[in-house]
């Protein structure tokens, strides 16, 4: 019975594969082999009694283990660590480098020679995918290809428990945002060979215009607006300079409009609805830069209605940003499966698998509840830091912008505007306070010969130097309350110096 189950859980995973069969009664051997070992210990070692209660405890992990194999699905409730690192480890013992009885006469045999190194991966050292395709199956490696395909199917749930429920394909990539930008940007050039132009609504923020160039595309930065909306300004997308410069450059020269949801304040998410409407009209690509936005409900809200409204072709997300792993890695995930499997095929070679690894274990440790706290608390401690600002601002004259930015907020400096504005982050930094940015209005920067004005503030004519401050996943209370004593202090420091 459990070896017919397993065959038809992981046929359609290792059907490229010709030992298909092999590599889907191995997983059965290592689920069994529990059930056999243990009746074969012998009864003067202990007690019948005491080892059916050890049993009825292992059993209910292989349950566990079970479920998840045959659903696919995320756990209701994370796991506990003891039973993640079982699971893990009996997928490493899948892997030809963990055989007893190994003999590798191949030129990657994955050995490794420091045991630091060998036990941090969970003996994993074959990486995923193949020469041909991110998500073949390897000969030499079955649990490592269960790693893979295990962990796209798992984010495939994340996402669409996260808000984004029409989502059909997600792909985990080991390479940050940017590169993984550029990897689905040379997707879609393939699909259009005469298309050379990138619309991109303009955000400073390097990665995500250098993929463009990096993809050998040429950008066409669209500046931001502003608007009043709720008495703030906010920075939002120019709408009426995308249909301009689709109708100068011709709709079948642009390669895809790029726009981005989470970002800086005082800009807010690009109005992706509006421009997923104008994309499908002119029937152009249309990928979302969705760095962090997967950590709010509204911004995976804005995805699943612009792909109502119109065409998103890829939305591409941080995995260190919206599932608190190392960084390295992204998932590039969509509404139709064409240009993700795309990507999959353009990817060189293998793949570390270590990004997998850290999101596996994340998310079966998680579950769909703790996930969930974690979105809750976010935007709890948002709304908290936002009246904590607000409550600054006051005091020394100042205006907090936040508009429909879920995630970060900015404070004007514009009493503190001159040549050292900028001392108020390092002042904030030597006292601690991470991932504060300071925006005086008045650098400039280049990037690929392309000059922008106002590096920072999103458009070119910025005239109120700020500060921004997020509420990302995983901020506490205690932090907020930090960041707000450090910052009055600060800005006290400042005044009297002024």
């Amino acid at each position: 019975m459990w070896q017919h189950c397993i065959k038809a859980i992981f046929a359609k995973s290792f059907k490229s594969s010709k030992n298909s069969q092999t590599n889907a009664f191995l997983v059965y051997v290592i689920l069994i082999m529990n059930d056999s070992t243990l009746k074969a210990i012998a009864p003067d070692l202990v007690p019948a009694n005491y080892l059916s209660m050890a049993n009825d405890a292992r059993t209910h992990r292989d349950t566990q283990i079970k479920v998840l194999l045959e659903k696919k699905k995320l756990p209701e409730h994370g796991w506990d660590n003891a039973t993640i690192e079982y699971f893990v480890n009996e997928m490493a013992l899948m892997d030809s480098n963990n055989f007893l009885n190994r003999c590798g006469v191949g030129e990657r045999e994955a050995r490794v020679v420091c045991d630091l190194v060998r036990r941090r991966h969970y003996n994993f050292a074959h990486g995923i995918g193949r020469s041909g395709n991110l998500t073949d199956a390897q000969p030499k490696a079955a649990g490592s290809t269960i790693l893979n395909n295990l962990t796209n199917a798992l984010l495939l749930d994340w996402v669409r428990e996260a808000g984004v429920t029409s989502c059909r394909k997600a792909l985990l990539v080991p390479m940050a945002t940017g590169m993984a930008v550029m990897m689905t940007l040379l997707a879609l050039k393939a699909e259009r060979p005469q298309a050379r132009y990138v619309l991109w609504s303009r955000i400073d923020q390097q990665s995500c215009f250098k993929s463009v160039c990096s993809a050998g595309l040429i950008p066409v930065v669209i500046d931001t607006v502003s608007a009043e909306e709720r008495g703030d300004a906010v920075l939002g997308t120019d709408l009426r300079a995308f249909r301009d410069e689709i109708s100068e450059l011709g709709p079948e020269n642009v390669c895809c409009v790029l726009s981005t949801t989470s970002c800086f304040a005082p800009r807010t998410c690009d109005s992706i609805v509006e421009l997923s409407a104008l994309c499908s009209r002119w029937e152009i690509p249309h990928v979302v830069n969705n760095a962090y936005g997967l950590q709010s409900t509204y911004l995976a809200h804005q995805l699943e209605q612009a792909n109502k409204s119109g065409r998103i072709d890829a939305f591409i997300q941080s995995t260190d940003k919206n599932l608190l792993v190392p960084v390295g890695g992204a998932i590039i995930a969509a509404f139709k499966s064409e240009v993700v499997e795309q990507v999959s095929k353009f990817y060189p070679g293998r793949a570390s698998s270590s990004q997998s690894l850290d999101v596996l274990m994340t998310l079966l440790s998680l579950g769909k509840a703790g996930y969930k706290d974690l979105v809750v608390k976010r935007k709890e401690h948002h709304q908290y830091l936002l009246s904590r600002m607000i409550q600054v601002a006051k005091k020394f004259g100042e205006t907090v912008i936040s508009g429909r930015n879920p995630i970060s907020i900015a404070f004007t400096l514009k009493t503190f505007a001159g040549p050292n504005v900028q001392m108020i982050g390092s002042m904030l930094h030597r006292r601690g306070v991470s991932g504060c940015r300071v925006v005086s209005g008045t650098e400039e920067k280049t990037i690929a010969d392309i000059r922008f004005k106002a590096w920072g503030s999103h458009r070119n004519d910025a005239t109120v130097p700020y500060l921004t401050a997020s509420a990302a996943l995983g901020i506490s209370r205690e932090e907020v309350d930090g960041f707000i004593v450090k910052l009055e202090q600060v800005l006290n420091e400042r005044k009297t110096q002024m």
